[in-house]
């Protein structure tokens, strides 16, 4: 593939702010209102989990470059059917996440501009979801264009986020202290929070999914995961405790748009109804980048012949057109249930099916880094690949702990409902050989 039709450093970057910051960071300080103070400690072991997994995908990416992502990592240190049982997992949240965002997007449009709720809403989200798969079917450089605008788009509110909070300490520092947060720390409160705050991080090994596709991937993707899992961090951790500290902790979980509350309050009133411009930007901008990795994801499970070979077949512009057309299907299917009398319950159940489905991933890969370590694939690394390999795993267990045994059931169930099609695959097709290091 020519260096025209790859991706830098730059977009790396905004695929994993992107995909990690999306329509739920909107609502993420009234979800954590009820914890309190224990929130805070739930974020501080949620970044170090993530930064210990982002380490881990930074440095499978720069041990075996020429991997086709995730893929590539887990079938090169575990083998064929753990990649598949993890990577089949994480395809179907993709697509389940994509029906997720164009509905949410469509509710904060209405509010953007009314005359567009004359519209059906399901034909809207429907329309919203194809104008994305219709974008990356120009090229991955086309999907990852956009990600990079709706990706600097979307901080512009953050920063408004937390440009009034240092407002507010220099101007009224009483602010801060007036109504703490009552809820008393204990162990399962932090325990519960982290759950909360690491369904708000999935998305930070986006930079990985295309391997393939971009330039000079040894380098360019472990600088773009840790660095885009750092400002995300950031901002979450920010935009979290100036509501928290700020707002009564009754009134803020209650709270349906706790930024626009927060923004109204100290700037005056109509003022946080802008913030749902925002939102959409945001929104629009999470489903553009998971539909990139809807595509690539697909394609590559094809090209190892654990998914059918024309589901890797390219268009002239290098983008998996069928890959896009038969998982945009898919999440089409999943837009009509949402619009269901059990809307509520349909969210919910997609909610704790992506959380659940992203920790075997991450569990294979951390596992894949001990792995390549104890081959000695990771020199360069030595115990630092080690340490983090390790402390990527105590994390996935921690969350699957922290997270219940339904969402760990759920894991195995889509794992379960994936093996017959592997079984299938695996008898017209032989396994693709490993990778040299």
């Amino acid at each position: 593939m020519s260096q025209g039709n790859k991706i830098g450093f730059w977009t790396c970057t905004a695929l994993v702010v992107g995909n990690v910051i999306g329509l739920g960071i909107f609502i993420l300080p009234a979800s954590l209102a009820p914890y309190g103070f224990n929130a805070m400690i739930g974020w501080l072991v949620t970044l170090a989990g993530c930064l210990a997994l982002a380490r881990v995908f930074a440095h499978l990416s720069h041990a075996l470059p020429d991997a086709d992502g995730p893929y590539g990592y887990v079938r090169h240190t575990l083998g064929d059917l753990p990649a598949y049982m993890a990577l089949w997992a994480y395809w179907v949240s993709i697509w389940l996440t994509n029906a997720a965002l164009a509905t949410g997007a469509v509710g904060y449009l209405t509010v953007v501009v009314p005359e567009l709720g004359r519209i059906q809403p399901t034909l809207f989200a429907l329309g919203l979801l194809w104008s994305f798969i219709a974008v990356n079917l120009l090229g991955v450089r086309m999907g990852g264009g956009v990600q990079v605008v709706t990706s600097a788009l979307k901080l512009v509110p953050m920063a408004g986020i937390a440009l009034l909070g240092a407002w507010v300490l220099f101007t009224a520092p009483a602010s801060y202290v007036a109504h703490p947060p009552t809820t008393p720390l204990t162990l399962g409160n932090v325990t519960a929070a982290s759950t909360i705050a690491l369904f708000a991080m999935l998305g930070i090994e986006s930079a990985s999914i295309p391997a393939s596709r971009v330039i000079n991937p040894g380098r360019t993707i472990p600088r773009a995961t840790m660095t885009g899992t750092l400002l995300a961090a950031v901002v979450y951790i920010i935009v979290s405790a100036v509501p928290m500290l700020l707002i009564p902790q009754a009134e803020l979980a209650n709270a349906n748009a706790p930024f626009a509350l927060l923004m109204e309050r100290h700037l005056g009133a109509g003022v946080g109804r802008w913030l749902a411009l925002f939102v959409v930007v945001s929104g629009l901008g999470c489903l553009n980048g998971w539909t990139l990795l809807m595509g690539e994801i697909t394609r590559t499970m094809a090209n190892n012949g654990v998914l059918p070979a024309m589901l890797g077949r390219e268009n002239r512009r290098g983008a998996p057109a069928i890959a896009l057309l038969v998982t945009g299907a898919l999440a089409s299917a999943m837009v009509w249930m949402s619009y269901s009398k059990s809307l509520v319950a349909a969210f919910t159940f997609i909610t704790r099916v992506v959380t659940a489905a992203n920790l075997p991933l991450y569990l294979c890969c951390s596992l894949a880094l001990l792995v390549l370590w104890r081959r000695g694939g990771a020199p360069e690394a030595g115990r630092e690949a080690a340490l983090f390999g390790f402390a990527g795993v105590c994390y996935v267990v921690f969350a699957f702990i922290g997270s219940g045994h339904e969402p760990f059931l759920l894991a195995l169930g889509l794992i379960a409902v994936g093996l017959p099609l592997y079984a299938l695959m695996r008898l017209r097709r032989p396994a693709a050989a490993p990778l040299k290091v």
